[in-house]
């Protein structure tokens, strides 16, 4: 079968109750016709993996846990190495609707008026045409801050800049494939910070979002409160290095990878 230009990366860690129901919807022609699937297994337990092989998609498994961060890096290192001209990663839980797959891509191919393509485009909830979604407290609390951090250190307003509904273009991608250029751990909001201060064009569009049914989210608990503060410390030091001690400064402004 002919490979595609698009690549979807689905990082998974035990979610063989949802992938199977994902996988399916991504199947319909309309999707298949336009982008091949990949799968990170990142060393589940349950039969994540074997349902992925039993339905002929491709599969990366770790033999250890290596995080959601590194899951999506190794799949940017794949599409980078088989030549793929864009990415959309989405989760494996199935918040994310196959629909909103066309959407990113179409903005990716995109031009403006000077005939520049988005580097990354965001799946967001929290914009004009989105679906409501129902979010904590302390979610809320969590992307005020994180949406002034960004306003503060870019002058850009991005509305959802935790999503992990993104699409990137062959350069975003294979900059974040490179050595220490994404976070293996939690590759949110300190990202966009990093890729807008290097000079990476990113833009939000509309994305439709469910509630997980199955599973637990890696955000449960107190995890969030965690997650806040590490995210807050990372977005500062992104700041630092990039503004400060010129870091990387300048990449997004090189010519598009061919």
């Amino acid at each position: 079968m002919e490979q595609k230009a698009l690549l979807i990366i689905i990082p998974a860690y035990n979610e063989g109750k949802n992938i199977g129901a994902l996988l399916e919807q991504l199947e319909q022609p309309e999707i298949r016709e336009i982008a091949d699937i990949l799968v990170m297994n990142d060393a589940s337990t349950d039969r994540t993996g074997d349902i992925v092989r039993e339905r002929g998609h491709k599969v990366v498994t770790h033999v250890y846990n290596l995080g959601y961060g590194s899951g999506l890096q190794v799949g940017y290192k794949y599409a980078a190495n088989k030549g793929y001209r864009y990415v959309i990663q989405m989760d494996a839980d199935g918040q994310h609707d196959v629909s909103n797959v066309k959407v990113l891509y179409q903005r990716l191919l995109a031009a403006d008026e000077k005939g520049r393509h988005p580097d990354i485009v965001l799946g967001s909830r929290f914009v004009e045409g989105s679906i409501t979604y129902p979010i904590s407290f302390l979610k809320r609390v969590a992307y005020v801050i994180f949406r002034l951090l960004i306003r503060l250190g870019t002058g850009r307003k991005i509305m959802d800049p935790t999503t992990g509904l993104q699409g990137l273009s062959k350069r975003a991608f294979s900059y974040y494939a490179g050595y220490s250029h994404f976070d293996d751990r939690y590759p949110d909001a300190n990202m966009i910070m990093q890729m807008m201060l290097l000079g990476y064009w990113v833009e939000e569009v509309p994305a439709i979002m469910h509630t997980r049914v199955e599973g637990v989210s890696m955000h449960s608990g107190w995890k969030p409160i965690l997650y806040m503060f590490r995210m807050i410390f990372s977005m500062s030091a992104v700041w630092v290095r990039i503004k400060l001690f010129h870091g990387d400064v300048g990449a997004g402004d090189e010519e598009s990878v061919s």
